[in-house]
Order: structure tokens, then C-alpha cells, then sequence
């Protein structure tokens, strides 16, 4: 293998002297709807990029993991991707939840944040139709959110990394059967006295589906010191690590119990607010992708989203090299993952 020695000594002075060598630089956004539980973002369009007659694309995180999921870093942001296509992108934000918020259940995003969040993007747009893109248990309140409020001007809707058969997650099988027998109380009995999930045993889970690259981390580096590009990577992966979010207790509790514990969702049907939500009445176009090396969202378990959506004219599905970030901002989504959400939107003109 052959080492290039001008990049290498460039790299490590630049991790010396400056702490790194990846551009974390968000791309510029500006509020345009606020409210107490959530802020709608719009992002600046590209600068001498004509701006797409398309609909706008929204973004929707999960819990747990920081907004900048989607705007990781400089030359591997799938925001600047969409901006730099010309596309309109606005995100919805929830921020870091606190003790305060822990009585927060499911059907606070999928009657509350998400809906609205819909509509104002339309608002403030003036388009017919948003085109939703949502990763992880975005991607599980997303398909909610379609299928509960079919009147909401949602044109179609991409879901990356969201599993939706938990028997499926080798990761979490083994405490099915133990979950079974206790009745889910050991945790549940957890969760309630804190009031929440809390941050650093999310990045603790993260960290643990890919505990292989965790630990041969520093190999990596070592061996990839003049491969810029590598080391920015996992750089910024570092930082969103450190910048993890908790659960509120009772979101958290009710992904243990209906989906963990009962596994509701791999049946098509979850019981949330007093009412029976089907993902066969979800009745837009949708893209499912799943990570090839995903462990939180394996294949499987996402693929059985294809069978489940039987209300929707079109279901795609496309699996992409990476983990469960890998899939969605990982180098090799870049020309994987993004082609697949760019191809999936220009076939919706």
C-alpha cells in the first residue's frame, strides 16, 4: 500500500495544531416557525444553484440522536447535497428533551410535532405537497403520521434505517423472550423513577451495534492518517456521539412495550392514544433503505416494511453499504442512499 507522505504530515499537523481535520461547519438555516416543543428550519439555498420547481424536502430526525444527523460535515452533509441539487430542505427540530418533558409519548410527534411541522412547510413554501425523508424512529413517526392524518399534504415519504420488525434485530432479540416473562417491568420501573432514557446511554447503544469498528478505531486511524477524507469522517462521527440526546421516559416505555416487548409494528398496526394506527393506510409513494451492516435496523427487519404498506401506490426498496448512520450519511450513502432519494424525488415530478 502506498502512502501518500505530503497528506499524512499535513493531516496530523492539522490535527495538532487546529483538533482535527473535518469541516463541521453547519450549513446556514434560519427559523421560520417556532413553538415550544419544536422549530422549523429552512435552509439557505445554494449559492449560483437555480432553485427546483419541486416540492420541499422536510426532514425528520429521531429522538436520540442530534439534528445534525443530516449535516454531518462539509462534503458529506445530505443537506448540502439536497441544497446543492436545488432543492427547498427544512427540518423540524425538537432539541435536547428534558425531566420536564418525560411524560412525552409517541403521539405527541405523530399527532402533534410532525403534522404540524408539515403543514407549516407547505405554509411557508406556498407547495402543494412536502416530500418527507426521515431516518431511524423518525422514519417509524413518520409512517405514523401519514397513516393516522391522511389529509396532510404529504406528497411521498423516504424512510432510511427504520425497523419495523424487532424480531428481526439480533441485537435485541435475546431480551424479547426475557422481556416476555418479566412483563417489561425490571426497566419499565427504571425509566419511570428517572424520568427518561438518558443521553449517554443512547450514544452508549450507538456505540455498542458497532463495537467491532469501536475498538479497532484507533488501528483505523493509524493506518488511514493520510486519507482525509476517512479521518474527517470519523471525526465527525465522534462529535455526534457526544452530542446524543436522551428519551423521554414514556416514549421510551412505549418503544420497550409495543415494539421491543410485543413487537406491535411487524404485524402492520400499532395502538397509540386510544386509537389502532395501520401502516396499510399509508396512501403516498414511499422509499424504504435499509444498511447492508445495519445491526440496530437490519435488513430484515426493514424490508417488512414493503409488505406492510399495501395502501400505497409505490413501494421501493433499496439497501445501501454502512450502519445505521452509515446508511444515512456514511461516505458510501453518497453515492448509494442519496442517488436512490434523488431518483425516488424526480420521479415524483
Amino acid at each position: 500500500m502506498t502512502v501518500d507522505v505530503g497528506a499524512l504530515a499535513g493531516n496530523v499537523l492539522d490535527k495538532a495544531l487546529h483538533g482535527g481535520v473535518a469541516d463541521l461547519t453547519r450549513m446556514p438555516r434560519e427559523a421560520v416557525v417556532g413553538s415550544p416543543d419544536a422549530i422549523l428550519y429552512r435552509y439557505a439555498p445554494a449559492p449560483d444553484v437555480p432553485v427546483l420547481d419541486a416540492p420541499p424536502v422536510l426532514l425528520i430526525p429521531p429522538l436520540g440522536a442530534p439534528d445534525f444527523a443530516y449535516d454531518l460535515r462539509r462534503g458529506c452533509s445530505l443537506v448540502q447535497h439536497l441544497v446543492g441539487s436545488g432543492r427547498t430542505v427544512l427540518l423540524v427540530d425538537y432539541g435536547p428533551k428534558t425531566f420536564a418533558d418525560r411524560r412525552l409519548g409517541m403521539e405527541h410527534w405523530v399527532d402533534g410535532i410532525v403534522p404540524r411541522a408539515v403543514r407549516d412547510a407547505s405554509r411557508v413554501t406556498g407547495a402543494a405537497g412536502v416530500d418527507l425523508v426521515a431516518w431511524s424512529l423518525g422514519g417509524i413517526f413518520s409512517l405514523l403520521t401519514a397513516a393516522a392524518h391522511p389529509d396532510l399534504p404529504v406528497r411521498s415519504l423516504t424512510v432510511i434505517g427504520s425497523p419495523v420488525d424487532i424480531a428481526a434485530v439480533p441485537l435485541v432479540a435475546p431480551l424479547r423472550p426475557l422481556a416476555a416473562v418479566t412483563g417489561g417491568h425490571g426497566l419499565s420501573a427504571v425509566y419511570q423513577a428517572i424520568g427518561s432514557f438518558p443521553a449517554p446511554l443512547v450514544s452508549w447503544a450507538f456505540q455498542l451495534s458497532s463495537v467491532d469498528k469501536l475498538v479497532t478505531k484507533p488501528l483505523t486511524v493509524l493506518s488511514r492518517l493520510d486519507d482525509r477524507d476517512c479521518l474527517a469522517q470519523l471525526e465527525a462521527v465522534d462529535h455526534l456521539m457526544r452530542n446524543m440526546h436522551g428519551y423521554p421516559g414514556r416514549v421510551f416505555g412505549q418503544i420497550y412495550h409495543l415494539l421491543l416487548r410485543s413487537n406491535d409494528l411487524a404485524g402492520g398496526t400499532l395502538d397509540l392514544a386510544g386509537r389502532r394506527i395501520a401502516l396499510a393506510d399509508v396512501t403516498v409513494p414511499v422509499l424504504v433503505v435499509g444498511g447492508r451492516d445495519d445491526v440496530i435496523a437490519p435488513l430484515p427487519a426493514v424490508r417488512r416494511l414493503v409488505d406492510l404498506l399495501t395502501g400505497s401506490p409505490e413501494v421501493r426498496f433499496e439497501s445501501a453499504p454502512g450502519g445505521h448512520l452509515g446508511v444515512l450519511t456514511g461516505r458510501r450513502a453518497r453515492t448509494t442512499t442519496w442517488s436512490y432519494l434523488d431518483d425516488f424525488l424526480d420521479s415524483r415530478a
